[in-house]
């Protein structure tokens, strides 16, 4: 069961053991049942977790992608082998190879004796770094919540996602911790249910007023009044404001669109990706048809039926409303300026 003795952002997700020769991350797959640290010694192990989803949200990818590496390279691998390995386990969120581009940069121009320590102080700084830009976005955002609203949101961008508050989540804390009182509504967010599992569990742990819905009652939703601003995070945007995220968010921006609720995109710049033209550059990832057919429930499906299984869609820029990153709340137009000397 969860320990709810512990202050819920007291929890370091990701971090170094105390001996420093691994990396610890709270394995995400067991919430919100058992809150249990596991230990990553090498590349592989890495990989295994950002693929298995032990470790998610494309902020904390990027975050145990850039720790890992110094776990491996510690441990006596190839620097060349534990980027490559590490580089491969997902390929939508592009802060995974944006972090491993920072760290091989590092690597690179590092004398070789000193070449460790500058990897583990790399690594560190993206840490930090997101955690300011955490703070950032839920600041902004926290101005666009108010008194009375409902506020809905999608799959998991929290602090689980993270390295401080999260994106899409943080508007939410940031408001809730100035005195604010507004409900939010989770979605599902099937196949792997992060917006019941973890984003329903966090905010309920946190204090807020949280309550859980099935993802296929986001138009009742709206349509009833309950719902005036949607915030969700991204994997990754393109260089003109198309949208990957949890597959599900394009039906959302839709809808929000349908309805004139504002949508709203949070993420931090490293979620931008000026080398994506459009959407349709972004490649998304296919996952196993197991996890639609009895990961989750009680009760399988039959066993030869086919599943489609995209753990991602592309929403288009035309829908959303704005972009909450730590440089300010953008607009598509304003992405290609901002982003010419990002990533």
């Amino acid at each position: 069961m969860p320990h709810t003795d512990t202050p819920f952002f007291d929890l370091d997700i990701c971090h170094w053991s105390a001996d420093g020769t691994a990396l610890e991350i709270l394995d995400q797959t067991l919430l919100p049942l058992e809150e249990r640290f596991v230990q990553l010694h090498s590349a592989a192990d890495v990989a295994e977790a950002i693929a298995k989803l032990r470790v998610r949200g494309a902020p904390a990818i990027g975050i145990a992608a850039a720790m890992g590496l110094c776990v491996a390279v510690a441990q006596g691998e190839d620097f060349a082998s534990a980027l490559h390995t590490i580089g491969q386990a997902r390929p939508t969120a592009v802060n995974l190879s944006w972090a491993l581009r920072r760290m091989e940069r590092r690597w690179r121009s590092s004398d070789d004796g000193l070449r460790l320590d500058a990897l583990r102080r790399e690594a560190e700084a993206i840490k930090a770094e997101d955690r300011a830009s955490c703070e950032a976005i839920g600041n902004l955002g926290a101005s666009l919540i108010k008194e009375g609203m409902g506020v809905l949101t999608h799959c998991n961008a929290g602090h689980l996602a993270t390295g401080g508050l999260g994106t899409a989540l943080a508007p939410l804390y940031v408001a809730h911790r100035e005195g604010r009182h507004f409900k939010v509504y989770a979605d599902e967010t099937r196949p792997l249910l992060q917006g019941a599992r973890l984003t329903a569990y966090e905010l309920h742990r946190s204090g807020l007023d949280v309550t859980l819905a099935c993802d296929n009652m986001a138009a009742w939703l709206l349509s009833s009044g309950r719902v005036q601003v949607i915030f969700v995070g991204c994997d990754r945007v393109a260089a003109n404001g198309d949208v990957a995220n949890k597959v599900g968010t394009y039906g959302l921006a839709v809808l929000a669109h349908h309805f004139g609720v504002p949508f709203y995109v949070c993420g931090p710049l490293s979620s931008f990706d000026r080398r994506c033209a459009t959407g349709a550059d972004i490649t998304i990832e296919h996952r196993s048809a197991d996890e639609v057919r009895s990961l989750w429930y009680a009760r399988p499906m039959a066993p030869d039926c086919p599943v489609v299984n995209p753990a991602f869609d592309v929403t288009d820029h035309r829908l959303v409303t704005g972009y909450i990153t730590e440089r300010g709340l953008l607009t598509a137009d304003a992405l290609p300026t901002i982003l010419q000397n990002e990533n």
